[in-house]
């Protein structure tokens, strides 16, 4: 559990250290908003899942973990079309998206499973 909450915060500050490297534009702009937002939400959401009062309450911050995810690896994907000098730099940001966003779906389904 330290593990992953480690990941979604240093997730978060990788990604907000991209956005300071990205150039000021209105497509850039518009994108990090977002970004900036969506990345942030999973470490707060996962941490508030681990202090989940039931089941239902842990899976329902965990559902909200991955749409977040899920946002910030759709943001990820839009910034790299348009800035493909930061191509390394946001594919390794995408990765590791996309493996929490994996996590996080696993441990849905086991938390679902554990229930029924």
């Amino acid at each position: 559990m330290q593990d992953l909450k480690a990941r979604f915060k240093k997730f978060a500050i990788d990604v907000a250290i991209l956005i300071q490297k990205l150039p000021k534009n209105t497509i850039n702009n518009a994108y990090c908003n977002q970004l900036i937002r969506s990345s942030s939400s999973p470490g707060t959401n996962y941490r508030a899942a681990l202090r989940g009062k039931s089941t239902a309450d842990f899976i329902n911050k965990l559902k909200i973990v991955e749409e977040e995810l899920d946002e910030s690896v759709y943001f990820l994907e839009l910034l790299l079309h348009f800035n493909s000098d930061f191509k390394v730099e946001i594919e390794n940001l995408l990765n590791e998206g996309n493996e929490l966003l994996a996590i996080t779906v696993k441990s849905i389904k086991t938390a679902r499973s554990r229930t029924s």
